[in-house]
């Protein structure tokens, strides 16, 4: 449960340390005091979103800490399995600078707001000003009952077969053409093959094409320069060539090398780079006839280039890589065309069998949902009976749909609030006061039903007076055995029954207001429930009220 709750420069409140204790602990005070500002610190304690308008005017940044003990065994071992240590208490602080950055420590290791959610879903359940006009929303009625009925078992079962059957009704919906579209998408796909196997490509062809272009298109600039270069090293009947000349200098140096032999490696060099030069001119010798072409060839090459460039443009290929691996893919998808029949055939049977196991679980998790409400609703009508609500009646309008997520079920709470009168939807029948009482009796009764330490009701009291107000004081007494209770409010009925009563005060001191809460004795306690009860001119009469309520 909560223990201590600090907080610093949140709005009003500059610095304020609260202690709560097991039981029903009521916090009141005049209105615009700061009870909607400890809610707010205590929900971004919880990892829900802060702002940064929350930061007291001149401060830096605002701060909270909360402490929890008795901590729930699934709260420890998310803990655990989040990497925190898992003792018996549970640090928690949050910050949110006045820049808007937000952070969270839990135990003194940083967290996020997604693992404080996730934690604080075992630890805190907060019932705001609005949440009784939620019962109005019949979207939200299946939810309740969920909850009331504990059939996450049954929900989770349903859950997975109903995935797995979208899931092939979605493979089967994608095989399912009219014979007319499946023929059409048929004959664009064998065109396409055709077309690209009848031009013979190959991988790299292109560049080879390109390449050949390249070299007839210049064949006789080509063939002047390697006539000049085998020229040079053959020579010609005018002059010698670089090879006989590279002969006759390695022929002198041999009878040279014969009477100084240091000559000897400058010959061999010589001769080295004659024999090199008689094979280069070979080489070029024989290079002459590649360039020889029919000059149809250079047609034919345009021919092929501008084939393949028509393909690519036609099939928005890069290249011819990519027009073959087009057509690949092309048979791929004609295969499965082609045997799609089979393949229908096979999902169709398959969802067949998971829409009536599908149709088994969601039965099932509908007669959870019927017998939850059976039991939900004698709790129900004895709590609001309790609650000064008597002859009121719980009606469930159900009825069987289509399989959806949530399952088969369409349901919406109906009430009758007196006796004779047929059930109408609660948004039509049920005024704040008792939608306030119904929502208790709810929470009273799904309070059983979890380990969630600490329950927080904002005003529960709203719309209600009189014996309906003491009713609703004495269960929040009762909720509060074995469990932690906070309440707003500003009835002295139920202040009066709190296990601790704190008062959020407002003082203004030189031009700033400032924020207090403070725990109160019996004395303080009595003025207090005589001002809410007769406001600001307490009489002796209000004293004396204010003790009689507390007495009894």
């Amino acid at each position: 449960m909560l223990t201590t709750l600090r907080i610093e420069n949140v709005a009003v409140i500059e610095k304020v340390q609260v202690q709560f204790t097991a039981g029903l602990n009521v916090l009141t005070g005049e209105t615009g005091a700061g009870k909607s500002i400890l809610i707010d610190s205590i929900s971004a304690i919880l990892g829900n979103r802060i702002s940064r308008d929350l930061v007291r005017t001149g401060a830096s940044k605002a701060c909270i800490w909360a402490t929890f003990d008795q901590l729930p065994k699934q709260v420890k071992l998310q803990l655990e399995q989040a990497g925190y240590d898992a003792g018996d208490e549970m640090l928690v602080y949050r910050e949110i600078t006045a820049e808007g950055k937000s952070s969270c420590r839990i135990n003194g290791m940083p967290a996020t707001a997604a693992i404080l959610r996730e934690l604080s879903a075992g630890l805190i359940n907060i019932h705001g000003q609005h949440d009784s006009q939620g019962l109005t929303d019949p979207s939200k009625h299946l939810g309740i009952l969920d909850a009331f009925a504990q059939n996450q078992a049954e929900f989770n079962a349903y859950r997975k077969v109903y995935k797995n059957l979208i899931a092939i009704k979605r493979q089967a919906d994608a095989l399912t053409l009219d014979e007319a579209e499946k023929q059409m998408k048929m004959d664009a796909l064998r065109y396409q093959i055709d077309e690209i196997d009848e031009a013979a490509l190959q991988i790299g062809e292109e560049e080879r094409l390109n390449a050949r272009k390249q070299i007839i298109s210049h064949a006789q600039t080509i063939l002047e320069q390697i006539s000049a270069a085998h020229s040079a090293l053959a020579g010609n009947d005018d002059f010698g060539g670089a090879a006989d000349l590279l002969g006759n200098a390695s022929g002198a140096l041999e009878h040279a090398a014969v009477l100084d032999e240091t000559l000897q490696p400058i010959q061999e060099k010589l001769a080295e780079l004659y024999y090199t030069a008689r094979e280069l001119t070979v080489d070029l010798a024989d290079r002459f006839d590649e360039y020889g072409f029919d000059p149809a060839e250079l047609d034919q090459l345009e021919e092929r280039l501008d084939l393949i460039y028509r393909l690519k443009r036609k099939y928005k290929a890069a290249d011819v890589d990519e027009l073959l691996a087009m057509a690949d893919k092309s048979r791929e998808e004609l295969a499965h065309i082609e045997k799609a029949d089979e393949t229908l055939e096979q999902l169709n049977r398959q969802k067949q069998e998971l829409y009536k196991e599908a149709k088994q679980l969601a039965e099932q998790l509908t007669r959870t949902r019927l017998d939850a409400f059976e039991r939900m609703e004698e709790q129900l009508v004895e709590a609001c009976t309790f609650l000064n609500m008597p002859g009121v009646r719980f009606v469930l309008q159900h009825s069987r749909g289509p399989l959806a997520g949530s399952g088969q079920d369409t349901i919406e709470f109906y009430i009758s609030t007196n006796l004779g009168e047929a059930p109408k939807p609660l948004a039509k029948i049920a005024s704040g006061g008792e939608l306030s009482r119904i929502m208790l009796a709810l929470k009273s009764a799904l309070a059983e039903k979890d380990s969630i330490p600490t329950v927080i009701y904002d005003e529960i009291d709203t719309g209600v007076s009189g014996l309906a107000a003491s009713r609703i004081g004495e269960k929040l007494r009762q909720t509060s055995k074995g469990r932690q209770v906070l309440c707003i409010t500003h009835t002295a009925q139920i202040a009066a029954l709190a296990t601790s009563h704190l008062l959020i005060q407002k003082n203004v001191e030189g031009q700033r207001t400032f924020t207090q809460i403070h725990p109160l004795d019996q004395a303080g306690r009595v003025q207090e429930l005589a001002r809410i009860i007769s406001g600001d001119h307490i009489t002796d009469l209000s004293l004396a009220n204010a003790r009689e309520m507390l007495s009894l």
